[in-house]
């Protein structure tokens, strides 16, 4: 038997890059996942594969900027399934390229929306769930950018060190009723995120992330992994 077979994992910007490579790995290890992002037909492409390699997915688009849209997701999954046992935080945008003096406040709200206030709303939305089980996992896809300065990237960078800054806080109100929330940075992966293209064998790999999250939803059960940095081999 999988490890994960019986559990629901959520994923959010799972249509692509590190999104995708994560939905995939927790599909081929048993999970059903419900793919999350506002490209249906990128997620539908996601599912095809998973069930392709015999696993189980859904396609669940919705807009994580709309706090009623996550509302209606937490709903479906609780009717579907009544329960949520993992729910990766990974859906983000980056707008990098400039200094925050040119940074228009419509875009700052927009990276605080997605980097940050999303993932407060699905927490908000699927911790009761885990509580109701006594169990779960909450992984946020941070970054180095939230332990470092980021020139021209200072937006981005705050919002990845408030979601930092919000994952050891809620790891520790959760953890008394069994749930572990993890935080994995990695450095520059292999995507177009942020519209830096990709390229350059030197990259972190998007299943080098996966790698990652399938380590953290099965760790023993008397301890939890709170952060993980993932670091490129060799530098450009």
């Amino acid at each position: 038997m999988a490890e994960l077979t019986g559990q629901i994992a959520v994923v959010t910007g799972a249509g692509r890059g590190i999104g995708a490579a994560i939905s995939k790995r927790l599909g081929k290890m048993g999970a059903t996942v419900a793919l999350v992002g506002r490209d249906a037909g990128s997620l539908a492409a996601v599912k095809t594969e998973i069930e392709a390699a015999g696993g189980v997915a859904e396609v669940s688009a919705a807009d994580l900027l709309q706090e009623d849209a996550i509302a209606r997701l937490g709903e479906s999954i609780k009717a579907r399934y009544g329960r949520c046992d993992i729910l990766v935080n990974n859906a983000g945008v980056g707008m990098l390229g400039k200094p925050l003096h040119e940074i228009e406040p419509e875009t700052w709200d927009v990276i605080m929306a997605t980097n940050l206030r999303a993932p407060y709303l699905l927490i908000r939305t699927f911790a009761p769930l885990m509580i109701a089980e006594g169990r779960g996992h909450i992984i946020n896809i941070s970054s180095l950018a939230g332990h470092n300065s980021l020139k021209n990237g200072a937006a981005y960078a705050a919002s990845k060190w408030g979601l930092n800054g919000l994952t050891y806080s809620v790891a520790e109100e959760l953890r008394d009723f069994g749930i572990r929330v993890s935080a994995v940075a990695p450095g520059s992966v292999n995507t177009d995120f942020g519209g830096s293209g990709k390229g350059g064998s030197w990259k972190i790999q998007p299943d080098d992330v996966a790698n990652v999250v399938a380590m953290l939803v099965t760790q023993s059960p008397q301890s939890f992994v709170s952060e993980v940095l993932v670091r490129p081999a060799r530098k450009p």
